[in-house]
């Protein structure tokens, strides 16, 4: 188990990969975001994105998975407390496969709290191409091994 002492700024970690299905694209859309740019083939075909593409929300569960197997699932992780940032640079299409990639940009202590600390970290999904589809940066909080 990593706690605040153990990670380290500048550290860089891939993780991945999924493959994002038609079923899955258009289930979890149906559910949770029914745009017919993620649900009905015909119009997504006729859009500016000329077929099927996920939703952006899916692209970031996805991701959101990707990053507790890779990195959260082994930290003394407690949570989030915010996005800086979300963007989606490019469709996710059927058969795309998506990977991660995770940056520590910061850490700090939590001056509230000595028991834990505040991560800053970038998370950046790719497609199979190597281009990236999503970034995020966030705000996350995680235990210290003993207080300060």
């Amino acid at each position: 188990m990593e706690f605040y002492e153990d990670v380290e700024v500048g550290t860089v970690v891939e993780h991945g990969a999924t493959t994002m299905t038609r079923a899955d694209i258009v289930s979890f859309a149906t559910e949770f975001d029914p745009q017919p740019i993620h649900v009905d083939e015909t119009a997504a075909a006729e859009s500016m994105f000329d077929g099927l593409i996920a939703s952006g929300w899916h692209t970031a569960s996805v991701c959101m998975r990707l990053l507790v197997e890779g990195v959260l699932g082994s930290q003394a992780a407690l949570g989030g407390s915010g996005l800086e940032t979300l963007r989606w640079h490019e469709p996710v299409r059927p058969g795309d496969r998506i990977s991660i990639e995770v940056e520590l940009l910061e850490k700090s202590p939590d001056p509230g709290d000595d028991s834990r600390g505040r991560l800053r970290t970038a998370v950046r999904g790719y497609n199979q191409e190597g281009v990236k589809v999503i970034s995020w940066v966030s705000r996350g909080l995680i235990a210290r091994r003993s207080p300060a």
